[in-house]
């Protein structure tokens, strides 16, 4: 986890990128309904971008508990690939030759990592908040 700033910042190059293609390359090529299901995954990864970087920013000042922060910071990289990994490919799951419809049932796991995140990070911070 040592490197995690960095890998804060290329998952927020990838997200602009991956929003900016489905924002403007997506029209010609799917379903309004599939550019709904990329752009839920691309919103969830631009908002999970900011607890990963403060958990990440914790770790790297080493502030709270160390611990949770590294959970908070697994659950949250585990939680990205999962859900929004999950929702682009399904999105785009018209232009891959292979049946990939199984990934519907694994969005939500990805969803309570998320969450998972989110929890572990108010744990690994409120030692440190002020009285």
């Amino acid at each position: 986890m040592s490197n995690l700033l960095s890998i804060t910042a290329i998952l927020g190059a990838l997200a602009v990128t991956l929003g900016a293609f489905g924002a403007h390359g997506l029209e010609a090529l799917v379903s309004p309904e599939r550019i709904d299901i990329y752009q839920t995954g691309s919103r969830y990864h631009f908002y999970h971008l900011l607890p990963l970087f403060v958990t990440a920013a914790a770790l790297a000042y080493n502030y709270g508990n160390r611990s949770w922060l590294l959970w908070a910071a697994r659950l949250f990289l585990g939680g990205l690939l999962l859900f929004s990994g999950s929702l682009y490919l399904l999105a785009l799951r018209d232009l891959v030759n292979f049946n990939i419809g199984w990934l519907g049932a694994i969005t939500p796991l990805g969803g309570l990592l998320l969450i998972g995140g989110w929890l572990s990070l108010a744990k690994g911070l409120l030692p440190k908040l002020p009285h």
